[in-house]
């Protein structure tokens, strides 16, 4: 399967994707999802690998980050990350927390997978290498989010957590617009019913496709699609990727299809000032 060149999310380089729809929205507006080609991480993690916690050299990592935050104009004392346990908590934001997981995964936000600001001069950002990428922007009181949506994520619905706390913070789930970013595919993605018994039925079958004993291909995209839709954001709002973190091995690292041993790619949205 070719991936659309009409894609939701555009190439700035080869180094990351962006969404040009919504810089239009917003000029000073910094979001996107980095591949891994352009770095200097070495096999297995070759070449911009974004993630610490990964037993890839430091000071690589470092000097990939480095170069990405030249390119975005948001330095990396900016940026903050979650510790990403594939759980639903989520973090507001301020100039407090900035620097918090930038250069070390260990001082990254304990318990924390998603993140939401709408003070300028932060990046939040996210790692990934399968797991879904969901991001968030409220052009109405300019709050900007993102959430890590593995299965354990995506079923205890993270996505309908973030839209609560948007609503909490002031914003009408029917302007906010969700972009669901480059993972694993369907087809790809064959879990066991210790995954599916998740699901309510509705649920399975919207996104699940029976396989052989037991066995599903899942579609988290679409999952994720269905849940958001269920918290009020309105289908007209909501865009999705034709990217597959498994089946384009030249652009993007995948856990699964690399039994592990590999590198994370880093979702990104934040303000300029």
């Amino acid at each position: 399967m070719e991936v659309s060149t009409l894609d939701v999310f555009n190439h700035a380089n080869s180094s990351y994707l962006t969404l040009n729809s919504w810089k239009d929205l917003h000029p000073e507006l910094q979001v996107g999802f980095t591949t891994r080609l352009g770095g200097i991480s070495r096999p297995p993690f070759e070449s911009f690998n974004m993630g610490l916690h990964v037993p890839d050299r430091k000071q690589d990592v470092i000097k990939n980050r480095a170069q990405l935050a030249d390119r975005i104009g948001l330095p990396m004392d900016s940026w903050v990350s979650g510790e990403q346990v594939h759980g639903t908590n989520i973090a507001v934001i301020d100039q407090k927390l900035k620097g918090r997981g930038a250069f070390t995964y260990d001082d990254s936000l304990s318990g924390i997978d998603g993140l939401i600001t709408n003070q300028k001069d932060i990046l939040c950002t996210a790692f990934f290498a399968d797991c879904v990428p969901l991001f968030f922007f409220d052009k109405e009181t300019e709050y900007i989010g993102i959430a890590h949506a593995g299965w354990k994520g995506t079923v205890n619905s993270i996505g309908v957590e973030m839209i609560k706390k948007f609503e909490l913070l002031g914003a009408d789930p029917e302007t906010i617009r969700v972009a669901i970013g480059p993972c694993i595919s369907k087809n790809a993605y064959e879990v066991d019913w210790q995954v599916i018994k998740n699901l309510d039925e509705e649920q399975i079958k919207q996104a699940a496709e029976r396989r052989n004993n037991d066995h599903y291909l899942l579609d988290l995209k679409k999952l994720n699609m269905e849940i958001l839709l269920q918290s009020g954001v309105i289908r007209h709002n909501i865009d999705v990727t034709n990217y597959c973190t498994f089946r384009e091995e030249e652009l993007f690292f995948s856990h699964r299809r690399d039994h592990g041993k590999t590198g994370r790619m880093l979702g990104f949205i934040g303000f300029q000032s």
